[in-house]
C-alpha cells in the first residue's frame, strides 16, 4: 500500500480497511495525487529518475526485463502508457526514440511533467484522462502499459483492462504493475516487523482515509491473485506472463512498506504480461 504523506493538504481523521463510496473514492485519488505530485517527487524523484523506466518498488527496470518487448521493435509501434505520474517511463522510452504517450487522471502529475521534459529536454505528449475512459479510438496502439498506475486506486479495475483492450490493435501487448496481493495479508510496514500476518488474504475491503467528516481522502482497492487474472481475461486479454520481481541488487531506497529487508522475503509487486486476441 500507499499510506499518505504527513504533509497532506487535509488532515486525515481517521484510517482502516473498511467499505467506501465507490465514485467518491476514485474521485478523491484523482484530487490526492494531484496534490501529492509535489511532494511524491522530491520523496521518490530520485530513485525513479526524470527520464527512467522503473517497475516497482523492488527498483525492476525494464532496460533488464524486457517486458514491453524488443526494443527495436517497439520504436516501429505506438505505445500508451496509463497512470503515468510525471511520465518517467514514457520519457525513458522517447529517449529512445520511442513514440510514447502518457495519461495520467492527475493534473499536477501532468505539470509536474512538463517541469521533467524542460528539465531533460525530452518532450513526453502528456494527456489528462481517468483510465477508465481513454480519449482514444480503437486501436490506436501497438503497446499499453502501467507501472504501478491506476489499478490499486478505482474500485472497478476491470475497466482500465477493458480499456487498455479497446485502444490496442489485435495482438497488442498490455503490461501493468501492482501491489502484490498478498502482501494485503501483511502489515505495511517495510521491516521484519510486517512479516507476521494480521488480516485475511480474502478479505477485500479497501483500505480508506477519511477526514473529519467522513469524506474519503484517499482510497486503495485490494484484488486477489484470481481476481486480477479473471479481470485480464474478462477484458479479451491472453495472460502471457506473472512476474514477482526480487529485490534488486544494490536498490536501498525504502518506499512505504517495500524496502530490503521485508523485501528479501516477500513479493511485493505482481506484473501481468497479456496479449489482445
Amino acid at each position: 500500500m500507499n499510506e499518505r504523506a504527513p504533509e497532506a493538504r487535509e488532515p486525515i481523521a481517521s484510517a482502516g480497511y473498511e467499505p467506501v463510496d465507490p465514485v467518491a473514492a476514485a474521485s478523491a485519488n484523482g484530487d490526492w495525487w494531484s496534490d501529492e505530485a509535489p511532494g511524491y517527487l522530491a520523496e521518490h524523484g530520485d530513485f525513479l529518475g526524470a527520464a527512467d523506466f522503473r517497475w516497482c518498488p523492488e527498483g525492476l527496470r525494464e532496460s533488464d526485463a524486457g517486458l514491453l518487448g524488443d526494443l527495436a521493435a517497439l520504436r516501429a509501434a505506438e505505445v500508451l502508457e496509463i497512470g503515468a505520474g510525471a511520465a518517467q517511463c514514457s520519457r525513458w522510452l522517447r529517449a529512445r526514440h520511442v513514440h510514447a504517450t502518457a495519461s495520467d487522471v492527475a493534473d499536477g502529475m501532468a505539470r509536474a511533467s512538463a517541469q521533467l521534459d524542460t528539465a531533460t529536454g525530452v518532450q513526453v505528449p502528456f494527456v489528462v484522462a481517468d483510465a477508465r475512459d481513454l480519449p482514444f479510438p480503437d486501436q490506436s496502439f501497438d503497446v499499453v502499459f502501467t507501472a504501478f498506475g491506476a489499478i490499486p486506486f478505482v474500485p472497478d479495475a476491470v475497466r482500465v483492462h477493458a480499456e487498455a483492450a479497446r485502444v490496442l490493435r489485435p495482438g497488442g501487448r498490455w503490461v501493468c504493475s501492482v501491489t502484490h496481493p498478498v502482501r494485503w495479508a501483511f502489515p505495511d510496514d517495510p521491516t521484519d516487523a510486517g512479516l507476521t500476518l494480521v488480516r485475511s488474504y480474502f478479505d477485500r475491503a479497501p483500505y480508506v482515509e477519511r477526514d473529519a467528516q467522513g469524506k474519503p481522502l484517499y482510497a486503495e482497492f485490494h484484488r486477489t491473485l484470481s481476481d486480477h487474472i479473471r479481470d485480464v481475461i474478462a477484458a479479451g486479454f491472453t495472460l502471457v506472463d506473472l512476474v514477482e520481481p526480487e529485490w534488486q541488487p544494490g536498490n536501498t531506497h525504502v518506499w512505504g512498506g517495500w524496502g530490503p529487508e521485508r523485501g528479501a522475503l516477500l513479493p511485493g509487486t505482481l506484473i501481468m504480461v497479456a496479449e489482445r486476441q
